[in-house]
């Protein structure tokens, strides 16, 4: 158990955090889901739509630490490899 303020304190950040950060993943891996169900339905226009939202929100997580940078990178690469041969 924490002992000092400074640890106490760390908890309940790191609690706040966990809570935000959580949010974030589960955002982006709603975008991804929206374009794998509109590959799986062989719509390309749709597709192509989903995956330009899903690249920011890809790059969001980056930026704010969630996800690492080559993480971000091959799920982009494969979704577009996928939308693309539709």
């Amino acid at each position: 158990m924490a002992n000092t303020p400074q640890a106490r304190k760390r908890i309940r950040r790191n609690d706040r955090r966990a809570e935000i950060n959580g949010a974030r993943v589960s955002r982006i891996r709603g975008f991804v889901k929206k374009v794998e169900t509109a590959i799986e339905g062989g719509d390309k226009a749709v597709a192509a739509d989903a995956l330009k939202a899903a690249q920011p929100e890809i790059a969001r997580g980056v930026a704010r630490g969630v996800m690492h940078k080559n993480t971000a990178a091959r799920k982009m690469s494969r979704l577009s490899k996928r939308v693309a041969a539709l």
